[in-house]
């Protein structure tokens, strides 16, 4: 059975109620049971995981690199932008990721344009809303 780590980063506790005309309306609760979902019709385990805190996401990073963790999909939120810390700590757990973003980061303001994190993704997908967690699964699901 595939084990792949789902990060939430900053402001995502808010889904459903922070800028719906930008981040939609599904709550993060909804999100992470539609994903648990998604993966067990599919025979994976996911683990779901939220901060608002640097420190916190970083060391949830370095877990994943012991706790059986194949992949990892994360939504780093403004961290994208300005954590070369994050950057560093996915480096060096060295499990695939996959970038997603809800909203389409190259169609907001210039500073939202700049990843920290895309350089060193196998992917990144950007604007598709929730349904881009799905996707990332998928692929992590389907790759050999």
């Amino acid at each position: 059975m595939k084990k792949i780590l789902i990060i939430h980063g900053p402001n995502l506790n808010a889904l459903g109620s922070r800028e719906p005309g930008v981040y939609g309306t599904v709550t993060l609760a909804e999100l992470d049971t539609r994903l648990h979902e998604f993966a067990a019709t599919r025979g994976a385990l996911l683990d779901c995981f939220q901060s608002n805190w640097e420190g916190a996401i970083i060391d949830r990073l370095y877990d994943a690199k012991v706790d059986g963790s194949q992949a990892i999909v994360i939504n780093p939120g403004g961290l994208t932008h300005t954590s070369v810390a994050l950057r560093d700590a996915l480096s060096a757990v060295a499990l695939p990721f996959i970038e997603v973003h809800l909203s389409n980061i190259h169609a907001r303001e210039t500073f939202r344009h700049l990843s920290y994190i895309s350089a060193i993704a196998n992917g990144v997908i950007a604007g598709l809303g929730t349904r881009g967690y799905e996707m990332a699964l998928e692929y992590f699901l389907h790759k050999a």
